[in-house]
């Protein structure tokens, strides 16, 4: 069943941080319950699948502190305000991974969690990839990020999916869309 979308009596923000911004909207539902929704704000992000020119892919592995552990992800990063993806993946492609791409080809589009976030996730294929040199914009990556970066063939890849080494969904997104399945 599809209905008119929900127009929020209040607004109460709770939270504003770096990254993203919690709200409580007070909603009243189709069938006239009223409920508190609790909403994560996100300005959006960029994921960008880095292909060699050999077809292995770019991935790079950084701390996650909400899982405590180390992942291999692709390289990605959130929207500045009001930043073109496009311009956004090329950006975050030479600041993760030293590499700046020649072409880049958007993918397509999606809402990880829909449930409680309205963060898009635009994902890119990056093709053409050489390494940064002086003519190049400078990167500036984040404060809080140390990275290392290392290159996969797709088969290593299937296997870091299936034995868990990659547990990031939207590194198994981006991978799904950029070959076909992987």
């Amino acid at each position: 069943m599809e209905g008119k979308a929900l127009v929020p009596l209040s607004i109460r923000r709770v939270y504003d941080g770096r990254i993203f911004s919690v709200a409580v909207e007070s909603v009243t539902l189709h069938g006239g319950e009223r409920l508190d929704v609790e909403v994560v704000r996100h300005p959006g992000s960029v994921v960008i699948v880095p292909i060699d020119d050999a077809g292995s892919i770019v991935l790079v592995r950084q701390y996650r502190h909400a899982l405590g552990r180390w992942l291999w992800e692709l390289p990605a990063g959130g929207l500045k305000p009001g930043e073109d993806p496009k311009q956004a993946a090329a950006r975050e492609c030479q600041e993760e991974t030293g590499y700046v791409a020649a072409n880049v080809e958007r993918l397509g589009a999606f809402f990880p969690t829909p449930g409680y976030c309205d963060e898009e996730m635009n994902f890119y294929l990056a093709s053409g990839l050489r390494t940064a040199g002086p003519g190049d914009a400078p990167a500036h990556p984040d404060a809080d990020e140390e990275i290392e970066v290392g290159t996969f063939t797709q088969a290593a890849i299937r296997e870091m999916v299936a034995s868990g080494d990659i547990i990031d969904l939207k590194t198994v997104a981006g991978l799904a869309l950029a070959t076909k399945g992987y």
